[in-house]
């Protein structure tokens, strides 16, 4: 068989693309990733890699200077690129869910500005929905936005911003007053241009620190406060207030898929150590690989590799075709995050006293992990998600 993760029916145009990827992965992010993570430095020379490949442009269309390329194609790289540093595709994932939704939904004139200069990489973005309070409920969010005239006042906090310091652009998710009688439907999104860096990086908006985190290193993620933060009516995305909530499910949806796209890439890493381990190590005479007891380790643990990869890819197709796809991103996030925790803990068992210590690779997986079980949306809410959508479509008559 060939090994896991292999994906039919690509383009030559495609393969090529994921090669070079993978060569850069394995040449320029593996050799590098202990090192940067336990200083937790930003990855700069391999985010200016990323650059030089045009990955920062991947799915902006060719018009604006990017590749113009799929979804799939986007989750194939940052599975790729998630196998050799969870981080580095942190860099991308938030960039590549802003120029998402300004490509779905910006003005001819928002796109004309932001999106060339996105995707060389000369912007990069930042989401911000979340809150100090609120996560999950997005209806309940407090960040305000007042408008006067044709600017708008923000006033409020956002939590946990991957790029928060490093992105020079964020998409915002604020409560505006649209009298509208549904709290999703008095929420806007606006594109917020500021410089790189900490402290009041403008007026009315800073930019604290980096939040210290178990993993997720080298990426930075932040808080972002505005106290009388000004901003022009023509920043809101799409030109339309009241719109945001939709807006910001888009990319979340985009984003399940990308989370789904780490946990393989992820749980690929962890597998490719332990079989690499099991057939060195040792025990009662022969390779542990040769015990029952870790190589039915092994089966299950690349059955959940390969499940979890055609489900992602699945999901993705379907957001390409123009299809709803909220039920399948809900299932491709729910079981691949959940299948890499259980991969990398088995890879983690497998590497016995070994994989407790710091020079070896499979402990900064174990504190990676954990987090794509958060992200995009919690396990709980996945099955929220998928539940609602089986119960829209298997509705009895009567």
């Amino acid at each position: 068989m060939a090994k896991l993760a292999q994906t039919s029916g690509l383009t030559d145009v495609q393969s090529e693309i994921l090669s070079t990827v993978r060569s850069f992965v394995d040449k320029e992010i593996i050799p590098h990733a202990q090192q940067l993570e336990r200083s937790d430095e930003y990855p700069a020379e391999i985010v200016e890699g990323m650059k030089e490949m045009g990955l920062f442009g991947i799915t902006i269309p060719e018009e604006f200077g990017g590749l113009g390329e799929s979804l799939l194609t986007y989750a194939l790289v940052v599975e790729e690129i998630a196998r050799g540093w969870m981080s580095v595709s942190g860099v991308i994932n938030t960039h590549f869910i802003v120029a998402h939704m300004i490509s779905r939904h910006g003005t001819p004139e928002q796109k004309q500005h932001h999106l060339p200069r996105m995707a060389t990489g000369e912007v990069r973005g930042s989401f911000s929905m979340s809150e100090p309070d609120t996560g999950s409920d997005v209806a309940a969010i407090k960040t305000r936005a007042k408008r006067s005239a044709d600017s708008y006042t923000i006033d409020g906090s956002k939590m946990w911003l991957t790029n928060g310091g490093s992105s020079n652009l964020i998409a915002l998710l604020a409560k505006t007053d649209e009298g509208a009688a549904k709290a999703h439907q008095n929420l806007t999104t606006f594109l917020v241009e500021k410089p790189e860096g900490f402290g009041e990086v403008a007026p009315g908006l800073t930019i604290p620190g980096k939040i210290d985190k178990m993993g997720y290193k080298g990426v930075d993620t932040t808080e972002a406060v505005f106290d009388g933060f000004e901003i022009g009516a023509d920043q809101v995305l799409g030109g339309e207030p009241g719109k945001g909530f939709s807006h910001m499910m888009d990319g979340i949806e985009v984003g399940r898929v990308n989370v789904s796209a780490r946990a393989c890439g992820i749980a690929i890493r962890a597998f490719e150590l332990a079989v690499d381990y099991a057939q060195q190590r040792q025990t009662f005479g022969k390779p542990i690989a040769q015990h029952q007891a870790i190589s039915f380790k092994l089966a299950e643990m690349a059955t959940k590799v390969e499940a979890a990869h055609l489900m992602m890819v699945n999901a993705a197709r379907l957001k390409d075709s123009g299809e709803r796809n909220d039920v399948e991103a809900g299932m491709a996030k729910l079981l691949a995050s959940e299948y890499c925790a259980d991969v990398t803990q088995e890879a983690f068992r497998i590497h016995g006293g070994y994989g407790y210590s710091k020079e070896y690779e499979i402990e900064r997986l174990m504190r990676e992990a954990p987090f794509l079980l958060i992200g995009e949306g919690t396990s709980e809410i996945q099955k929220t998600i998928i539940s609602r959508g089986l119960l829209r479509e298997y509705k009895t008559r009567g």
